[in-house]
């Protein structure tokens, strides 16, 4: 309802001031009402001005002198890249794209990392087909398949190594037992190069998801801390990835976040009138784990309504914090503790003001890191300029620098030298005092220079009461070798 300023300015400076009776065509109805509100002037919004301004814009090139049409079919895609900029355009550190694409890569190399081990496993049991009874987790296997390699080489001297890698005295003794008693067949050294370098692959997805486990719990504290402190960084993505950003998280009702990831289930329900699934991606944290059977499908909804209060703090707080999440999951935590042992909950109301107090102060806190962070980026940045500045004078003018330095100190000591000539010869006469005051008045030395000539007066001056206390001093001890004469 409030008309923005340039339209306003435009409608002002472009039509008269005291005649009212002016009719506008305006597209938009909301518009043409804020201009009657604000302005005065009648607006039409009927279906002829959407005509006469489709006219208008197909023959705008025609109509407007120096626009050709295909410097206006310019100017319609400039604009529209713009405005799809500007839509796009948010804050770098907040986007959720980022945590789309890294939960959806984290799913990807979990199936690729359990396909590739469990190839693995199948090549390297032919030889020792004892190590997966002993060792059933995949990395761990690959690690000592690629470390044993032929399993008659392994010795004594190889317990120290599948020790550190498996982390358990007895169960490397227990691969050192296997290996001497295998049944399994003999392999060619070509064949356990080929494992060996298979399994080093398998070892490096391995590591590279702990990085990107690590680069996602980074990106969500930044996007959705208040989520992630909720119901964890995993699911929280996951949470956003199906719901495509985090504005249409935010968007979705608690009953949608509840069955989120459960729709063939919900569908099928439905089709065969039966029952409705509780839970859908939520179903992986832990607090409905934790829960009672019978209690799963309450906890599974209270937990969607705090996961969606979080999403939308996460997602419309301009500085966000953990705060809000670490309360809802207290108050997550209580709410089982009451279906468990019947102990009532703090009330949310509460719970939210304290919230708030503690919110504020965190935030008050990020901002003040914020502006000393932006303060100390403006000192370097200015400091930089002229270190710049410096450099391009001197590769302007190489040596002046050095020579006005050389240049200033004789200049001193001929200024301290006509100091001193004028001090001891001052003129009696009044008038030649004063012309001369008139030319150090219109000839004044510079700042640096005058405290140089003061300094001088100064060590005369006290020269001269040296001298006469030195008078006084002969003058005394006449007199006491006269008294004592």
């Amino acid at each position: 309802g409030v008309l923005h300023e340039d339209l306003r300015l435009l409608l002002e400076t472009s039509l008269p001031a005291k005649k009212k009776k002016v009719l506008l065509g305006v597209a938009d109805a909301k518009i043409g009402a804020a201009i009657l509100e604000e302005l005065g002037y009648q607006c039409q919004t009927g279906g002829v001005v959407a005509e006469i301004l489709r006219g208008i814009r197909l023959h705008f090139h025609a109509l407007v002198k120096g626009l050709t049409a295909q410097s206006a079919s310019k100017a319609q895609l400039g604009l529209g890249h713009s405005y799809s900029r500007a839509k796009v355009k948010f804050n770098v550190n907040r986007v959720d794209n980022m945590i789309i694409q890294s939960i959806s890569l984290l799913d990807q190399l979990d199936k690729d990392i359990n396909t590739f081990s469990m190839r693995v496993r199948e090549w390297y049991g032919y030889h020792f087909p004892e190590l997966i009874k002993i060792v059933p987790e995949n990395s761990m296997y690959c690690r000592l398949a690629k470390f044993i390699g032929n399993r008659k080489e392994l010795s004594e001297e190889s317990l120290e190594g599948l020790e550190e890698i498996i982390m358990d005295a007895a169960k490397a003794q227990a691969i050192l037992e296997a290996s001497r008693s295998s049944m399994g067949m003999d392999i060619s050294p070509l064949d356990l190069i080929n494992i060996e370098s298979f399994s080093s692959r398998v070892i490096s997805l391995c590591e590279y998801r702990k990085g990107l486990q690590e680069y996602l719990r980074s990106k969500m504290s930044q996007v959705a801390p208040s989520l992630s402190a909720l119901i964890g960084e995993v699911v929280g993505a996951r949470l956003i990835s199906h719901a495509g950003s985090l504005t249409n998280l935010a968007k979705y009702p608690a009953s949608t976040v509840q069955i989120l990831g459960a729709e063939k289930a919900l569908f099928r329900a439905l089709k065969t009138r039966g029952n409705t699934p509780k839970y859908g991606l939520i179903f992986h944290s832990t607090f409905i784990g934790r829960a009672a059977a019978k209690n799963k499908g309450r906890i599974s909804r209270y937990l969607a309504n705090k996961c969606t209060i979080a999403s939308r703090i996460d997602c419309f707080s301009e500085v966000p914090t953990s705060v809000f999440g670490d309360k809802l999951r207290e108050q997550v935590e209580e709410r089982l503790a009451f279906y468990e042992t019947g102990e009532p909950p703090r009330k949310n109301l509460e719970v939210m003001k304290e919230a708030m107090a503690e919110a504020s102060e965190v935030v008050a806190e990020v901002k003040r890191k914020q502006e000393k962070k932006e303060k100390k980026r403006k000192k370097r940045e200015k400091r930089r300029l002229e270190a710049l500045a410096a450099a391009a004078e001197e590769a302007e003018h190489p040596g002046v620098g050095s020579h006005q330095e050389n240049d200033v100190e004789p200049k001193k000591k001929k200024k301290k030298k006509k100091k001193e000539q004028e001090v001891e010869s001052e003129p009696e006469e009044n008038g030649l005092v004063e012309e001369e005051e008139e030319e150090e008045e219109e000839e004044a030395p510079p700042k640096k220079k005058r405290k140089v000539a003061v300094e001088a007066d100064q060590e005369e001056e006290e020269e001269e009461e040296e001298g006469e206390k030195k008078k006084k001093r002969k003058k005394k001890k006449k007199a006491r070798d006269e008294e004592d004469e």
